[in-house]
């Protein structure tokens, strides 16, 4: 009797144990298939930005190219002015598209990743291979935008240059695209331009804690990666965290606002 009841332990223990490999074995495919998922994710996340990028980047400098070619330069227009019309129209261009051809080159060069064999982990191949091409392509197509602006008020002066009203016309497109300016500095430039060259610059957003009080003061809504400290969530401060831009800083308050 006492030899089948340690026969039944031993055979307990022996299915334990089997059952624990099968375990085992199980959460390793499942975590395979979650890195493979999160590999594709993450280039599926990149190819999108490289796309946005690079398509807007060659619609401009399509229009640039238009309007240098389809222009009617009068014969008797001022040497600077057209001077400046051919200089400013061929910068939009070449920088427009050197940072289409680095985003297109960029966005092959990610679809070519092994998601499944992975031996080299995708952040460590975007860092080392590819970013400095993103940055390079997002840094010209800033650079292009207002000197795109500029284009539009000199391409207004060429073609009012014969017109009797030429002085008002085209100064109200250049007045036009000089409001353009200011906001683009003063607005988006400042607001985004800084967050888009971090290297770690996402919002990750997060739900309430169950844990939290009623109205939700000791749970955290939302999180940017690359902050640091904590944050006192009952009045919203923010002013112990340090975020490496203060467009962060705003978001991490409106988030808590919205709260």
């Amino acid at each position: 009797m006492i030899g089948f009841a340690a026969g039944m332990e031993m055979a307990d223990m022996a299915w334990e144990v089997k059952c624990r490999e099968e375990d085992m074995k199980q959460r390793a495919l499942e975590n395979e298939r979650h890195a493979i998922d999160d590999a594709r994710r993450s280039v599926d996340e990149k190819a999108q930005q490289l796309q946005v990028l690079a398509n807007q980047s060659a619609l401009i400098a399509g229009f640039s190219m238009v309007v240098l070619v389809e222009s009617s330069i009068p014969e008797d227009i001022d040497g600077v002015v057209l001077t400046l019309f051919g200089g400013f129209t061929a910068c939009v261009i070449a920088l427009m598209l050197v940072s289409t051809l680095n985003a297109t080159y960029v966005l092959v060069a990610i679809l070519r990743y092994d998601c499944v064999n992975r031996e080299v982990p995708f952040d460590v191949f975007w860092r080392k291979r590819c970013e400095p091409d993103w940055k390079l392509a997002l840094r010209t197509f800033s650079y292009g935008i207002p000197l795109f602006m500029i284009t539009v008020s000199l391409v207004a002066w060429v073609s009012f240059w014969n017109h009797k009203s030429v002085f008002y016309s085209a100064s109200v497109v250049t007045a036009i695209s000089v409001m353009a300016l200011m906001y683009w500095f003063g607005n988006t430039k400042r607001k985004w331009g800084d967050f888009l060259m971090m290297s770690d610059a996402r919002i990750v957003s997060r739900t309430i804690s169950d844990h939290g009080d009623s109205d939700g003061r000791n749970s955290f809504p939302g999180n940017i990666e690359g902050t640091s400290g904590k944050c006192d969530n009952s009045d919203g401060d923010v002013s112990n965290l340090e975020p490496s831009s203060e467009f962060m800083k705003d978001i991490v308050a409106c988030d808590f606002k919205s709260s």
